[in-house]
């Protein structure tokens, strides 16, 4: 995970040449952000006891938000939102004594509050590449359970609210009178685990007696992120004292 973010600061380090962000421009935005399970962030866990076995897989999921860019100078933007994800977990349990298998699939939801500082590099006369930094704070509303006949499966949240740290790098095109088309990728951490997660085996022939396997959850995920910010005039006032500050 440490090589994701190596690459946002190498670029970061990297802006040398002048650079030119919108001076004086907030505007406003919409994104939806598809959660793809790679398997080097970690998507599979594996639980294990005498006679039986369980897998938790992160198996996609969805987010979907709004967020607000300013331009403070010509090469740096901040940016701040407000996300609802959702996570999709398959798990499977079997009992190899009497050669039981079943699965499920259930949702985890929660909301973020990202804050991010961009900075930009021109690739092209419309073509701007950005990478970004920041920190989110992680809500979690509830738990999520799912019952099979003989199992069930319950994530329980750590806490109610965490931080978490993000990172990004994507290419935006800007038009002069319809806005921003954005496409990226964000790769978003929480400090410590996100949920625990409880896979129980119920013995039929005991009177359903719980066996039960425990993990933590990290909530480590990946998306690719589809943006598009609306037109905005600049702020005429904001971008002379800008231009001041940069002839100094």
């Amino acid at each position: 995970m440490h090589r994701f973010f190596l690459l946002p600061i190498l670029l970061w380090m990297a802006v040398l040449a002048p650079v030119r962000a919108q001076v004086g421009v907030t505007t406003f935005g919409i994104q939806v952000k598809p959660v793809i399970p790679f398997s080097f962030f970690e998507p599979v866990t594996t639980l294990q006891r005498e006679h039986l076995n369980a897998t938790l897989k992160l198996n996609g999921g969805m987010a979907l938000g709004m967020l607000v860019r300013t331009g403070i100078s010509k090469s740096i933007s901040l940016e701040v939102g407000l996300d609802q994800i959702t996570r999709r977990y398959d798990f499977s349990l079997g009992n190899d004594t009497n050669n039981y298998t079943d699965s499920g699939s259930l949702r985890f939801v929660g909301y973020e509050m990202p804050v991010v500082c961009l900075v930009y590099i021109r690739l092209g006369q419309r073509t701007w590449m950005n990478n970004a930094l920041g920190v989110s704070m992680d809500f979690y509303p509830g738990d999520a359970k799912k019952e099979l006949e003989y199992a069930q499966a319950y994530y329980f949240r750590r806490n109610w609210a965490q931080a978490g740290v993000l990172g990004n790098i994507g290419v935006e095109y800007r038009t002069e009178k319809s806005g921003y088309f954005y496409v990226g990728a964000t790769f978003h951490r929480p400090f410590g685990a996100m949920a625990q997660a409880d896979v129980t085996w119920l013995d039929k022939y005991r009177s359903y007696q719980p066996y039960r396997m425990t993990t933590l959850l990290s909530g480590s995920y990946l998306t690719v992120d589809l943006r598009y910010f609306f037109h905005e005039d600049p702020d005429r006032a904001r971008v002379r004292r800008a231009n001041r500050k940069g002839r100094r």
